[in-house]
């Protein structure tokens, strides 16, 4: 999968915890973070490009909605016209949706993986996420295993 991406904090830190943090920066072309992702991080790579918005006001729309990371990396994904924004949580994927934004989050890179043949299974890297608090339904993850083939 080549392209630009935009990433809130989410799926960073679920492969960081696990020792996985290479398989996104191989995942694209180029990643971007806004600043309030950078600093929920508290840590950054050279391949990480932290970019400020150019206008907030779409970032200002939907704070009152979801969290600031996630307003900044949707905002910010439009602006610059990316490829991918990397979200896990559910009300930001809604509304990222709205904007036809293609929403790729940590089991979906997972998936995208194991199709490119990085992966043999994933079942194991799941079950890592699970032991470092990475929230993931039940329905999720018997969901991931079945388009995995597992």
């Amino acid at each position: 999968m080549n392209g630009i991406a935009v990433s809130n904090s989410s799926c960073l830190i679920a492969f960081e915890r696990i020792n996985y943090f290479e398989l996104i920066e191989n995942s694209f072309d180029r990643i971007f973070i806004p600043p309030a992702v950078f600093e929920e991080l508290g840590f950054t790579k050279s391949w990480l490009e932290v970019k400020p918005l150019q206008n907030p006001n779409i970032e200002k729309a939907l704070r009152d909605t979801i969290d600031i990371g996630e307003s900044e990396a949707i905002a910010l994904a439009v602006e610059i016209n990316s490829d991918y924004v990397l979200l896990d949580d559910k009300k930001a994927r809604c509304i990222a949706n709205r904007f036809n934004i293609e929403i790729i989050g940590t089991v979906g890179i997972l998936l995208r993986a194991k199709k490119l043949k990085r992966f043999t299974e994933i079942k194991p890297i799941l079950d890592e996420l699970q032991t470092v608090e990475f929230r993931m339904s039940q329905t999720l993850y018997q969901r991931a295993l079945e388009l995995a083939k597992e």
